[in-house]
Order: C-alpha cells, then structure tokens, then sequence
C-alpha cells in the first residue's frame, strides 16, 4: 500500500485577495461611486454594465494600486480609475492589459524633466514639463487624480487621462509605440494606416479643424492616444466630423459609442 502525502498549499496575501475581490458580488457603493463620478456610466446598456463589471472586480484584484507623494488611494480612486480602463477593452480580448502590473496616483499634476517634443513641431525641448499622466513600457501607468475625477464628469471636453494612458498600453503590445494597436488583418492594418496618417498630417498640417487637439501631432503614438480620448468623450461629434477616423476606430474598439450616447 503505498504512502499518502498530503499537500498544502497555502494562499500569499495577495492571492487571498484576489479571490475574495472577485468572487463577491460587484459592490453597490461601488455602482454608487460610478453613477456619481462618471458620466460615461449612464450611457452603458444594462448588459455592457453586467460585463463590465466582472472585468472592473478582476482588474482591482490583479493591479497594484501606489500612491504618490504621501498622498493616499481610497477606494473610489481605484474603481473609477478600473472601470474607465476596462471600457477600452470591453469587446477585446481578456489579456490586453498584461503589460499593466502597476497604478500609480499622483494627487494632482507631476513635472518630469528631460528632452521632450511637446508639439507638432517635432522639435525636442528641455524640461521641466507638467504632465497629467505617464503610460511607460513594461511599467506602470501614472495618472493624476484631479484629472482624473474633473475629465470623469465631463466628457464634452474631449480630454480623459485614463483613456489616454490605457490606449498607450494598447498601442505598446507589439512592442512598439508607433499609433497602431493590434489589428486582425493585412486589410484592417492598410486601412488604418491610410486614414490615420491623413487626418494625422491633417493635424500637424493646422487644417484638421478644432477636434483633435494640437498634441496629438507630436507623433503617432500621440495621434491613437489622443484620437482615443475623443471616441469615447465626444464620439457623436468624431463620428459627423470625422466619419472615417471613428469607423477605423470602432473596428478595434468594437464599439460604436456614437450610438451608445445618442441612444440609437
């Protein structure tokens, strides 16, 4: 008869975490925090919020979440923070986010110094510069929280530091940081190209209209990022004033949010 061997294996802190995060109901305060501080929640159909929901609970549960300076996270931070980067990928596939490891919020703007092309120019300028959010390569992203809660509220601005941020995370998944996220096809990738390189020059050129704004010509990594911000924040008006640059971008998004918020 042979020898039993019991095994035991014991949970890490952070493993006991995650299951009890994941495996509880999505919390009212939580639905609560949402209805209050973002105004993108009351545009989801009841099944977008009923699968967007798990995907919040899991991304919490498997992000580190610092603060910076001193300052200190709560919770509304993290799930107002979880649910705007899970729109992003809400149709995509469940790994796009595993070059995320880490959040880091800052309480308001940050300065960086170094060499940095901050306009269409193309020109480097020497720093300090202030910024609202860092997305770094196998790192972690940085996000200021009044930009975060202020672009929350109101959309109709155009401008949102986690959907910026988190679409630099897409853009980086091949590696590169060059405007192109993945796309399915040769034809998908062509098309792409051929419409975001006119509206690009377009921009840089000063003939794109008051749209897209001015630091989405500092190169095309820039461009995806900012062109994100407007498809979820202003997508009615990305899709009358730029039909083709919101068709490209609801291929990957597999969104249509223009007819989300107009209730089509």
């Amino acid at each position: 008869m042979g020898e039993r061997r019991l095994v035991v294996r014991f949970e890490s802190k952070r493993q006991r975490q995650y299951r009890q995060v994941t495996e509880r109901p999505f919390p009212a305060e939580w639905r609560r925090i949402l209805a209050m501080s973002w105004a993108g929640w009351h545009s989801l159909t009841l099944d977008e919020r009923s699968r967007l929901e798990p995907m919040i609970q899991e991304f919490v549960a498997s992000k580190r979440w610092e603060a910076a300076q001193g300052f200190q996270v709560v919770e509304e931070m993290i799930v107002l923070i979880a649910a705007q980067a899970c729109l992003l990928v809400l149709e995509l596939p469940a790994d796009y986010y595993r070059g995320v490891g880490s959040i880091i919020v800052h309480p308001t703007t940050m300065v960086i110094d170094g060499p940095r092309v901050t306009d269409n120019s193309g020109v480097f300028q020497s720093g300090p510069f202030p910024i609202q959010g860092q997305a770094q390569y196998e790192g972690p992203v940085v996000v200021a929280w009044d930009a975060v809660r202020r672009e929350a509220r109101y959309p109709e601005y155009g401008n949102n530091v986690v959907f910026h941020e988190f679409a630099h995370k897409l853009d980086m998944l091949d590696g590169t940081v060059d405007g192109m996220p993945p796309l399915p096809d040769s034809a998908s990738r062509q098309q792409w190209i051929d419409v975001c390189t006119c509206e690009y020059e377009a921009l840089k050129d000063e003939t794109s209209g008051p749209l897209i704004r001015e630091y989405g010509a500092v190169n095309p990594g820039e461009f995806f990022a900012v062109v994100s911000e407007i498809f979820f924040c202003r997508p009615v008006e990305m899709r009358a004033e730029k039909p083709e640059l919101y068709a490209v971008l609801a291929g990957f998004y597999r969104q249509n949010p223009a007819a989300r918020v107009a209730g089509e």
